[in-house]
């Protein structure tokens, strides 16, 4: 029997193409799948953000160096660098909801169940920088699966919008996360406030199990054709650097981002204790106002998901200049309700490029490849990383935190300089597309 046609065929048809694009437009948080990614990020972000500030008020109230406090940033960004482009093959290979959960449980017994089981007097700082390394590893795989993971329960149109909700709670964490890291540290000690961390990531595996991932793979090779962890590394490398040259520019741009914002996240609490004279709980209450502002540009964000990728870079030009010279803000003010006021401006400008440089790659790498896009990415932009937290942290315990906050300020007005060129260079490629 042949297939139907006619009148009622298109009539099907078209029920069917306005089903998918009602689905398409419904807001992301109405969604099954996504809302359910998006509850237990919040929650497990809120456990982070309690976790952050207890693991560097540790280091440095045990220590009282800033060399050694920003040892902690160091630990949490090798493994993105020395296993960055392997993860990224097995992100593309392998199940990523089976990635996702598993990561999930393992972080919570690295920094949530394992910090309450060890007694007062064996929880040194080297323990607890062993298991911020192992934390560390589990955390590299779990984000560039998530990242990988979002075309497979978001529509391709609403890539940028699903970035910035997930950024969104991450802006939450740092929001409600220091502020009850502080009084809990005041009240408990670091060590007890660490044990929040196991039962946040347990729900948010719990509600990653219930989540439907479709398959967006085009193709798949036959089992004889399985190439190897070399041959996909190479191909991974090649279609990131010569491919898409425009993704090692993106590359390049977040390595000089992550340069200056990963030294300022490290050293934060050393900044507010030595430039401002506040205890935990109050660098608690203004930690939470960086997240004031990331959540502030998360929601903003939702309304440039259709803007062409010229306007995009633009945006995080201005974005940075803002954070720029709200940094060079801080240096001349000891009032921690102005600080206050900065930090919200410096979270304003952090939080544009992150949503935004994972949608472009959402966008150019085909399905199968986002991972080692994704895994080159992050290496890149970890191994500035590192090399700023090295350079900040030793600028700042042998030349004050002024200077340090300053050069930080500068390094983002040089990331403004390199988006605007990038900017220029994709508007001449959209306009020779076109």
């Amino acid at each position: 029997m042949q297939g139907s046609s006619g009148p009622l065929a298109d009539s099907s048809s078209g029920m069917a193409h306005a089903r998918q694009l009602s689905v398409d437009n419904r807001p992301l948080l109405l969604t099954w799948d996504f809302g359910l990614v998006w509850w237990g990020q919040l929650i497990s972000q809120i456990g982070d953000g309690v976790c952050r500030l207890a693991l560097l008020w540790f280091v440095y109230a045990v220590t009282g160096s800033p060399l050694k406090t920003s040892i902690i940033g160091l630990l949490q960004t090798i493994p993105p660098i020395v296993l960055g482009p392997i993860i990224g093959v097995y992100v593309d290979r392998l199940p990523k909801k089976v990635l996702l959960i598993t990561s999930d449980i393992l972080r919570a017994l690295l920094i949530g169940l394992i910090p309450c089981l060890i007694s007062v007097e064996s929880f040194t700082v080297s323990v607890l920088y062993v298991l911020v390394f192992l934390h560390a590893v589990s955390t590299a795989v779990f984000g560039p699966a998530l990242t990988a993971a979002v075309p497979a329960f978001v529509p391709k149109t609403q890539f940028t919008a699903a970035n910035a909700l997930l950024q969104g709670t991450t802006s939450l964490g740092i929001i409600f996360g220091p502020a009850i890291s502080g009084i809990g540290i005041a009240a408990y000690g670091s060590q007890e406030v660490l044990c929040i961390n196991a039962v946040t990531y347990l729900i948010s595996a719990a509600c990653l199990a219930f989540v439907r991932f479709k398959n967006t793979v085009a193709t798949s090779p036959s089992p004889g054709a399985r190439s190897t962890l070399l041959q996909d590394l190479v191909e991974g490398f090649r279609y990131g650097v010569v491919t898409k040259p425009a993704l090692l520019f993106l590359t390049g741009t977040a390595a000089l981002y992550t340069f200056g914002t990963s030294a300022l996240t490290a050293l934060f609490p050393v900044f507010a204790r030595k430039m401002l004279g506040l205890g935990p709980v109050e660098v608690g209450y203004l930690w939470s106002t960086l997240g004031i502002g990331l959540l502030v540009t998360s929601i903003a964000l939702l309304w440039v998901t259709d803007w062409m990728v010229k306007d995009r870079m633009r945006l995080i030009m201005a974005a940075s200049v803002l954070s720029g010279l709200a940094l060079s803000g801080l240096t001349w003010t000891i009032d921690p309700y102005v600080a206050g006021v900065f930090m919200g401006l410096i979270g304003c400008g952090m939080g544009v490029f992150t949503p935004i440089a994972w949608g472009i790659i959402q966008e150019l790498a085909p399905s199968h490849m986002i991972g080692r896009v994704l895994g080159l990415y992050g290496t890149g932009a970890m191994t500035a990383a590192i090399g700023g937290i090295s350079a900040f942290g030793w600028i700042t315990e042998q030349h004050g935190p002024e200077t340090g906050v300053l050069g930080i300020g500068l390094v983002l007005m040089v990331t403004a300089l390199v988006a605007t060129r990038m900017s220029r260079a994709s508007a001449e490629y959209e306009g020779n597309r076109s």
